[in-house]
């Protein structure tokens, strides 16, 4: 019996050309369009799209669109994205009007990340839910939620 190929969900393992789409990464596919988001940001480094299951309204996943493992595997790329996640939390700034920000990044499974693309959220915060231990609400968000959020930030306000 032949092993099972490795696969983006497997972190040691990077695609066989470094920084190319790896088909079963799902932010690979996100990026090249396979697959639908809540779009409300792209450049020629980057793809920002709405959380699916957001820690806060108008949580944001900025994407690399090159396929690095996280900010500390394969080659660079904060910087490369950096824009991105500036121009995404202006954006958010300008249409939801949160009272802070969280920006952050996991790098590894002992780290929380479970997607295996290098990416940074970009976490509008609201006085009602201060502090560190406020960040993450683990309440489900429903596919109308997310469209409001997703309607105002594609607004021209």
């Amino acid at each position: 019996m032949t092993p099972a190929a490795p696969t983006s969900s497997d972190p040691t393992v990077q695609t066989a050309t470094p920084g190319a789409p790896d088909p079963d990464c799902l932010f690979c596919r996100i990026v090249a369009g396979d697959v639908g988001s809540r779009q409300v940001y792209a450049d020629d480094h980057a793809v920002a799209f709405l959380d699916v299951a957001p820690w806060q309204p108008g949580h944001t996943l900025v994407v690399s669109r090159r396929h690095v493992p996280d900010l500390v595997s394969g080659s660079p790329v904060l910087a490369e994205v950096a824009p991105a996640v500036d121009a995404v939390a202006r954006l958010l700034a300008d249409r939801l009007a949160p009272d802070g920000f969280n920006v952050l990044s996991s790098a590894g499974a002992v780290a929380g990340q479970t997607v295996f693309h290098t990416h940074l959220h970009v976490v509008p915060r609201y006085a009602a839910a201060p502090g560190l231990a406020g960040l993450v609400d683990h309440a489900p968000t429903s596919d109308a939620e997310l469209d409001a959020v997703w309607a105002r930030l594609r607004s021209r306000a």
